[in-house]
């Protein structure tokens, strides 16, 4: 099994930047998808960014143009980059991988971290 673990998260001002990572072990990271999700306090989690295993990328439309996924498979690690962050940005950010046999949805998931946005 894919174990994830996130790290990056804080606080910072609107208009701000930050780079969340996941390190991934447990498998062949190369060939998982992988994603990032967020959840705010009484909302539901929400798919914001995804990368294939070939480098295909994905984004909520309330992140496009804003946040950049990318993945440095040598390292077993996915990153994304949030710039021009927003009030509504603030949540639990959390990595996922999809399993090898999957092909859609995730499977795997980080224990999460915490992205807060001041006004």
């Amino acid at each position: 099994q894919v174990q994830l673990v996130e790290s990056g998260g804080g606080l910072v001002q609107a208009g701000g930047s930050l780079r969340l990572s996941c390190a991934a072990s447990g498998t062949i990271f190369s060939g998982n998808t992988m994603g990032w999700s967020r959840q705010a306090p009484g909302k539901q989690r929400q798919l914001v960014a995804l990368i294939t295993s070939g480098g295909s990328t994905n984004y909520a439309d309330s992140v496009k143009g804003r946040f950049t996924i990318s993945r440095d498979n040598a390292k077993n690690t996915v990153y994304l980059q949030m710039n021009s962050l927003k009030p509504e940005d603030t949540a639990v950010y959390y990595c996922a991988a999809r399993a090898s046999g999957s092909f859609a949805g995730f499977n795997y998931w980080g224990q999460g971290t915490q992205v807060t946005v001041s006004s």
